[in-house]
């Protein structure tokens, strides 16, 4: 048998690990639930820099945010869910059974369940690896009475060996966005709904011409599926 796995894989990164080493000693294969990567922008952007076209790539920009009124990551409880007869009311607190990720016990919040969806397009796009460094910050700052143990802003920056600094970005609290961005040298490469665009840095703009890729993929659930279904059938 295959896996699909929602994402985030794992709860720690020990438990991630322990994942890989087992797929790669089998001929199991694993998809995690980051249907993004069914958007061809981010492998065609890697060919873009892998031949130069945006100079050294010094640092990158993303982010995912949203926002709510009187709390985040809450809503309506399941009416199926009835304590005491189809919950164990001894093993779970109804919010804590209905809205998880709002609970270090389950979940790592905005970083684990947000955060995958936008930092697997970075790592893509530019073939990263681990960082050497990490730096992170936020705090519940507008749901300060919530239920919640995890932050409703979260911010990070991840060093990696020579470059790039990357840039994460998020607030329940306010869904302005920010643009999706890879800073090179040469030429900064903007992520937009129809694919990217490259733009030269003004120094550059006499030897460059602005690039235009439209993307032929999506951010798609389906995609995702047709995906790990063709690579199991190809073998």
């Amino acid at each position: 048998k295959h896996i699909y796995c929602e994402k985030p894989m794992t709860h720690a990164i020990d438990e991630a690990k322990k994942v890989v080493q087992k797929i790669r000693g089998s001929k199991t294969l694993l998809q995690v639930g980051v249907q993004g990567m069914s958007d061809d922008s981010y492998e065609a952007a890697l060919k873009y820099v892998k031949e130069g076209a945006l100079g050294k790539v010094v640092m990158a920009q993303i982010d995912y945010s949203r926002n709510h009124l009187d709390d985040f990551w809450a809503g309506e409880f399941d009416p199926d869910v009835k304590p005491g007869v189809n919950l164990d009311w001894n093993a779970f607190d109804p919010d804590r059974f209905q809205y998880w990720r709002r609970y270090w016990d389950y979940s790592g919040g905005i970083a684990t369940d947000l955060f995958v969806h936008r930092a697997t397009r970075i790592i893509k796009s530019l073939d990263l690896k681990t960082p050497e460094y990490v730096v992170a910050t936020g705090g519940k700052f507008e749901f300060s009475s919530s239920k919640a143990e995890i932050p409703d802003t979260f911010n990070a920056l991840l060093d990696y060996p020579g470059g790039p600094t990357v840039q994460l970005v998020s607030s329940m609290a306010n869904d302005r966005k920010v643009d999706h961005l890879l800073r090179g040298h040469k030429a900064t490469l903007e992520f937009t709904p129809t694919g990217f665009t490259i733009t030269p840095q003004r120094q550059f703009a006499k030897d460059m011409q602005e690039i235009t890729f439209q993307k032929t993929g999506a951010e798609s659930t389906e995609l995702h599926h047709r995906n790990l279904q063709n690579a199991i059938r190809k073998g």
